[in-house]
């Protein structure tokens, strides 16, 4: 690996671990507060599961951002790509901001629905350009259909 492609993998997961920190600063302040007072459904995990498998799924969000980006930027398939990326990974801050700092599950939701919709586009994107990158991402999209289900029912239950 050539110095140029260790500081894109390296930016690539240091980029992906940020928007992680942005969306738990977003979400600390409610997770003993307001989250703890909701109603929840039998199906949700515990707590404490929530911060391994969001580290996990950035680290190969930061994998897949790699493999595409490698590819380098004269590729039209790749800018697509990588700006696709970008927006599901707005979109993911977005989402903690809309839930935990707005204190809005149905805000979540409609968050949580732009987030699927731009994952999905994200692994059609990276597919085209890397198979690999594509594949990196079905747990991503997996956790967050089941969040979204999560986040639908923390709404139904907790409607005033």
């Amino acid at each position: 690996m050539k110095m140029p492609d260790i500081l894109k993998l390296i930016t690539s997961l240091v980029l992906c671990q940020l928007a992680g920190v942005f969306g738990s600063v977003l979400t600390g302040p409610s997770i003993s507060t307001w989250y703890a007072t909701l109603k929840k459904p039998s199906f949700a995990p515990p707590n404490w599961l929530f911060g391994p498998v969001w580290i996990t799924l950035f680290v190969l969000m930061g994998i897949a951002l790699y493999l595409v980006w490698r590819q380098g930027g004269a590729n039209p398939e790749v800018r697509i790509g990588l700006l696709i990326f970008v927006i599901q990974l707005l979109l993911n801050i977005a989402w903690s901001a809309a839930f935990f700092a707005l204190r809005s599950p149905l805000g979540g939701l409609v968050v949580i629905g732009l987030l699927w919709v731009a994952i999905l586009l994200t692994i059609i994107s990276f597919s085209r350009v890397s198979t690999a990158a594509g594949l990196l991402l079905a747990p991503y999209i997996l956790w967050v259909s089941f969040a979204a289900l999560l986040n639908a029912s923390l709404w139904v239950l907790n409607r005033p």
